[in-house]
């Protein structure tokens, strides 16, 4: 089992900046592929961006490239993704998953084939 534990989330102005963090415990970290998914009220959750295990493969959505990095740390356990240029579209729960599948620069921007996924994080963008 992993557990996954998203924080750093919270209010931020239009054009600023916030960098969420997730936190995996349980098996080990660098043999997963991450990404970080989000959901609007009433809407869909959506995916944001991805990550292979090797770390040398990252995706992003269209709506959030250029503006967004994931990278992650492997001996910290630890998935980031950091915000920039934040507008107000952008509020929503942001989701980071894990999933074993896939070789060491797989990736995935569908939600149903991560195992794992943290509790949301909520981010408020204000105009």
């Amino acid at each position: 089992q992993v557990q996954l534990v998203e924080s750093g989330g919270g209010l931020v102005q239009a054009g600023g900046s916030l960098r969420l963090s997730c936190a995996a415990s349980g098996r080990t970290f660098s043999s997963y592929a991450m990404g970080w998914f989000r959901q609007a009220p009433g809407k869909e959750r959506e995916f944001v961006a991805a990550i292979s295990w090797s770390g040398g493969s990252t995706y992003y959505a269209l709506s959030v490239k250029g503006r967004s990095t994931i990278s992650s740390e492997n001996a910290k356990n630890t998935l980031y993704l950091q915000m920039n240029s934040r507008k107000p579209e952008d509020t929503a729960v942001y989701f980071c998953a894990a999933t074993t599948r896939g070789g060491s620069s797989y990736w995935s921007f569908r939600a149903h084939v991560y195992d794992y996924w943290g509790q949301g994080i909520e981010v408020t963008v204000s105009s």
